[in-house]
């Protein structure tokens, strides 16, 4: 009966295309790309001189957040505009053992794909006349659940793989199905395919969905990229890994060159571009025991429901829509994309959970909102199971061990230093009731509590790491 509704659904947007051409889309998405990890951010070590001139050309969004700390369940938020939690796609796929290692909850399954029946916008896009394309990362499921499954016309280098085992071919062959020349790095070869396709796609509307291996590890960078970077580290700056910053400087090259693609193919003038990122940067010590990045000001990284794990770097750039050198200060999350795209290009996404955020691109304002997050899980990072929701300038963390919240005012304290969940007791109560609903509501799945917890054994174990990816 889904499916039937599904292609119902699909059909009748097929039969009222628009006259008019509409945009085309780019949709960049970096992989544990830290929300200070850029130059407008703040950033005093990488270089990312591209991304700047696109984020001057449009609008940069403060208060940009992934729909989750880690990657999987943020890309099935972008392609569907529905929250993880109503997905029950919560975790990373294929990421981590089925051990608890004597935890306080047991964690719950996570789905180890993108169901079919869930309509993505790039589905909705191709029955517009658009050409789609995914070049890069996938990681929502393995045969029978690729992108040429859920709508793309164009699939390249994107299987149930969450991360490359290297960024130089031919190694990186060992994971990711895509050819090159040796030596080939492979945020370029992604690069040359974008810009292939945008140069044969330029005379009808179409989606490019770039998402990037970079910056996830393995932290490798190209050598005289990383030389100069060793040269200019400062131990005093908590941004300071040169692989690291020489990784992030190939990224941007990627940027500018899908920018002038755009240009000298005619086409950039009818072109919105997203970037953003599928969670923050990861300043655990999870990678060879050391930092890969530092988010300060903002606390913890990925695999953490605080800022740091769920705010991104974001911006949208239209010309001749978007005011150059605008911001907006509203929170924008992954969900909010696909139903924005959809309205640009004459359709309507249904059951979604996203808003559009036309009106914001167009220097509107949409007014307070509620958003959320669900993560009921052990990280690898050591983040616990948790759920979240932000309601104007305040945010709220229900902790699923033991049930306890932390209420935070982020316009004063961006940080999440002082919890006022003991002092502001109305509102933590009132927002506490708002979440359990939302959870409610979206039939989230809640962690359970261990039976054969044993706190004497969780200490000898170590941390608990790792989300059940198993049905």
């Amino acid at each position: 009966m889904a499916g039937m509704l599904r292609r119902t659904f699909l059909s009748t947007l097929a039969l009222s295309a628009a006259a008019k051409r509409p945009p085309n889309f780019v949709f960049i998405l970096i992989d544990d790309f830290g929300w200070k990890d850029t130059t407008f951010n703040g950033s005093t070590f990488y270089e990312t001189p591209n991304i700047d001139k696109l984020a001057r050309s449009g609008m940069i969004f403060t208060d940009g957040y992934s729909a989750s700390p880690v990657c999987s369940p943020t890309r099935a938020a972008t392609m569907t505009g529905r929250y993880p939690a109503r997905l029950h796609l919560t975790a990373h796929l294929q990421g981590a053992s089925n051990r608890l290692h004597f935890s306080k909850v047991l964690q719950p399954n996570t789905r180890l794909e993108l169901p079919l029946a869930e309509v993505t916008i790039a589905e909705v896009l191709r029955t517009k006349g658009y050409r789609t394309a995914c070049i890069g990362k996938w990681h929502l499921g393995t045969t029978g659940f690729l992108p040429k499954d859920q709508g793309f016309d164009v699939s390249l280098a994107g299987d149930e793989a969450g991360s490359t085992n290297n960024f130089f071919y031919p190694a990186w062959k060992k994971k990711i199905p895509l050819e090159g020349k040796d030596g080939d790095y492979l945020t370029d070869r992604l690069t040359d395919l974008a810009v292939d396709f945008i140069r044969e796609s330029k005379d009808k509307p179409f989606f490019l969905y770039l998402p990037h291996f970079a910056v996830h590890t393995p932290i490798e960078g190209k050598p005289a990229k990383v030389k100069k970077y060793a040269a200019k580290a400062n131990p005093a700056n908590p941004q300071n890994y040169d692989e690291y910053a020489a990784m992030i400087e190939s990224m941007d090259e990627s940027v500018g060159r899908v920018v002038e693609a755009l240009e000298t193919n005619g086409v950039l003038d009818n072109t919105l571009i997203f970037f953003t990122a599928d969670n923050g940067g990861v300043s655990s010590l999870e990678w060879k025991k050391r930092p890969v990045t530092s988010n300060l000001p903002l606390r913890a990284g990925k695999g953490h429901v605080y800022e740091g794990g769920i705010r991104v770097p974001a911006l949208a750039s239209w010309r001749g829509v978007i005011k150059p050198d605008s911001t907006c200060g509203e929170p924008v999350l992954s969900v909010d994309y696909a139903p924005t795209m959809a309205e640009l290009a004459g359709a309507r996404m249904q059951n979604v959970d996203g808003v559009s955020i036309a009106k914001l691109l167009r220097g509107g304002t949409l007014g307070e909102r509620e958003v959320f997050w669900h993560y009921p899980h052990y990280s690898p990072q050591l983040g616990r199971p948790a759920a979240a929701m932000r309601k104007g300038d305040f945010k709220l963390i229900l902790f699923f061990e033991d049930s306890r919240v932390e209420l935070y005012n982020l316009r004063d304290d961006l940080s999440e230093k002082n919890d006022l969940s003991q002092k502001d007791t109305a509102r933590t109560a009132a927002m506490r009731a708002r979440l359990e609903r939302w959870l409610r509501q979206t039939k989230a799945q809640i962690p359970a509590k261990n039976p054969n917890y044993d706190p004497r054994r969780e200490l000898a174990a170590g941390e608990p790491t790792g989300p059940v990816t198993a049905k």
